[in-house]
């Protein structure tokens, strides 16, 4: 008897009603999150990547930093996020801090032009993955600051692709062989951060 008492009060109890504060996430709004992170901490990477490369000196510097700088108010925030909304990160996190630095020096070390085209289909995918979120937030209507969040970080994500176009992305040796392989290595980041 006492050993049934015990095991009922020990047990993990789910409230009948939400208790204040909780904030109810369905598993599709924590895979956004947990991505999303995945995805600016891995946008930050690569641009440290590129900026060891390039150094302090060269003229594509400021341009890097400028866009380094908006990643880091996007991790900064999705941050934020996976605290106070009580979301797992992604545990690839140790792969993508090496991998995202790895792409972005790896390109950079090609060329100006090969970094720009990897920050070009970064960008492309990126602005398709955010936009295919918005289309479901808004469909649903629930969550209003993510998406107004995703709409804003969206936009400069679009910024940096235009950035890396009108530097040379398209001009990059083996551009349309390096740019499928970066994309689909992006790709392939989505689907596994959503999910480990």
């Amino acid at each position: 008897m006492n050993e049934q008492v015990y095991s009922k009060v020990t047990e993990k109890q789910t409230p009948a009603k939400p208790l204040p504060g909780d904030q109810l996430l369905s598993p599709e709004i924590e895979e956004m999150i947990r991505v999303d992170h995945a995805g600016e901490f891995g946008a930050v990477r690569i641009y440290a990547g590129q900026a060891a490369v390039f150094g302090e000196n060269h003229h594509l510097t400021p341009l890097i930093k400028h866009m380094a700088e908006q990643e880091d108010v996007h991790l900064e925030h999705f941050n934020k996020m996976i605290a106070e909304r009580g979301v797992r990160p992604t545990i690839l996190t140790p792969f993508w801090h090496v991998a995202g630095f790895a792409l972005g020096a790896g390109t950079a070390l090609m060329g100006e032009k090969a970094a720009m085209a990897c920050t070009a289909a970064v960008e492309t995918v990126i602005d398709d993955h955010y936009q295919e979120q918005l289309d479901k937030l808004e469909a649903e209507d629930t969550e209003p600051a993510l998406v107004e969040t995703i709409k804003k970080f969206q936009a400069e994500e679009v910024e940096h692709r235009e950035i890396a176009k009108e530097h040379g992305a398209e001009e990059a040796t083996a551009y349309p062989l390096l740019s499928t392989a970066i994309m689909t290595g992006c790709k392939a980041a989505i689907w596994l951060s959503k999910r480990i």
